[in-house]
């Protein structure tokens, strides 16, 4: 069984979330699909506080009904920061005989080699990646940091396209913190619960 890995702070859960994990589906022909919420991300610090059970329940929100797709709460659940490795770890041990694959986007990606244990992570997991940006100027960057990626691991990267939503989690907290319209970036349900528990607007 292909296993898919998509994890993040989702602070909040957007339309790009959400069509970065259709294409992670099809593209790598997943069998499931795990949404991850972080506890608390290692890499970067959560300038606006929103609970860990909201986020998890925007991502349950977002993610309902789409085939294929479960929401885990394996990072929420175990507290702390939120190490890539030790998930993909616990996962492995879950799922010893099937295949794993992590889903990253350009940031993440050009940053993969400073992650914690990076090299254990891709001993037991395939990474793919998305871009979320059209800018061509990060081309050749990212060309080279597969390049070295693949030659430190002998694990293939591979790269699904999409036409991204060029839209971020810390821009939509703004917006939203700016009473400015997001209809065209929240799915539904997720913009109603926002609205409904008043998060982010404070």
């Amino acid at each position: 069984m292909k296993i898919g890995i998509y994890g993040g702070t989702f602070s909040p859960v957007h339309c790009g979330h959400l069509l970065a994990a259709r294409e992670f589906v099809r593209g790598t022909e997943l069998d499931k699909l795990l949404i991850i919420p972080a506890a608390q991300p290692p890499h970067k610090e959560m300038q606006t506080p929103v609970s860990a059970d909201d986020r998890l329940e925007m991502c349950r929100l977002a993610f309902e009904g789409v085939e294929n797709v479960e929401i885990s709460d394996i990072e929420i659940s175990r507290g702390g920061k939120s190490y890539t490795v030790d998930t993909v770890t616990a996962l492995k041990e879950k799922y010893p005989d099937d295949e794993l694959f992590l889903l990253v986007g350009t940031d993440m990606l050009l940053t993969f080699d400073r992650w914690y244990r990076y090299t254990d992570i891709l001993s037991l997991c395939n990474l793919v990646f998305v871009r979320r940006e059209t800018d061509s100027e990060l081309d050749g960057e990212i060309f080279e940091k597969i390049s070295f990626l693949e030659k430190q691991t002998g694990r293939k990267i591979r790269h699904i396209k999409i036409d991204p939503v060029e839209i971020s989690s810390s821009e939509l907290r703004q917006m939203l913190q700016d009473g400015e319209d997001t209809e065209n970036y929240l799915p539904e349900k997720v913009k109603n619960f926002i609205k409904e528990k008043g998060i982010y607007t404070k």
